[in-house]
């Protein structure tokens, strides 16, 4: 079993995906601090004029003196709201507007969730659906793992794979000198990590703007376009001996 082990996102960009397509299972990792103004709770689509504009989902609780599974929605229909208001504007120009806003409604449906983690689980689900892409996830804080306490940042990935019996895991290529390959070999786990090349598409009347929402994306492409580009950008690379922690 190839693991990969995420934060929860909120519509996270098109190189997430390619990581959960590159994987077997997922664990979502909401055991650790949270931290505010990140991507767990916002993210970015184009802005009605130029350039790009936040998405966000406002929070009862947001300090860093929780953990990410205590996070909190403030409203989920008013930041339905929101979410939706402020993708209207592609509606006369993208052609997969309808498609993308149905995706939205169904991920923020259940206004009797409160949870981050959730609402943010249940958009991974809906795209990954709309995808066609499998999508075995787990939810940390709802496991009973046992963990050991105040593990460096790159030794929750090691811990939790050894504990859930993966023969592999999967990391984004930007976060590889957290990990120390040594790790992963004692435990008789593979390291592998996604180098994932941008995706560029039309935009009709707007100008491109790299690294936004799955949204985005979603709006310009036909789900098979999107599945394409995703695997066609994806290379898997070994640890490298400077990956290891100095």
């Amino acid at each position: 079993m190839k693991l990969g082990i995420m934060q929860p996102y909120f519509f996270p960009y098109l190189g997430h995906f390619a990581l959960i397509a590159c994987t077997d299972a997922w664990v979502v990792f909401d055991i650790t601090q949270y931290t505010p103004k990140t991507w767990m709770n916002r993210n970015r689509v184009l802005h009605p004029k130029e350039g790009w504009n936040y998405v966000s989902v406002p929070l009862s609780n947001s300090t860093i003196s929780i953990k990410t599974s205590e996070a909190r929605v403030l409203n989920l229909a008013d930041t339905r709201r929101s979410v939706l208001g402020k993708l209207s504007h592609y509606r006369q120009k993208a052609p997969y507007y309808r498609a993308v806003d149905e995706l939205v409604k169904a991920a923020m449906a259940d206004d009797t969730i409160d949870q981050l983690t959730h609402l943010n689980v249940r958009g991974l689900r809906v795209v990954c659906d709309y995808l066609g892409l499998p999508f075995n996830y787990r939810i940390c804080s709802e496991l009973d793992l046992r963990l050991p306490e105040k593990l460096p940042p790159g030794g929750w990935a090691p811990a939790i794979c050894s504990t859930l019996g993966a023969s592999g895991y999967v990391n984004p290529v930007g976060g590889q000198a957290l990990f120390d390959p040594d790790d992963f070999a004692s435990r008789n786990i593979s390291l592998e990590f996604l180098s994932f090349e941008h995706f560029t598409y039309d935009t009709g009347t707007y100008q491109f703007e790299p690294g936004l929402s799955i949204l985005d994306v979603l709006m310009w492409n036909s789900p098979q376009t999107v599945v394409d580009a995703l695997r066609a950008g994806a290379t898997l690379l070994p640890p490298t001996a400077r990956n290891s922690p100095q």
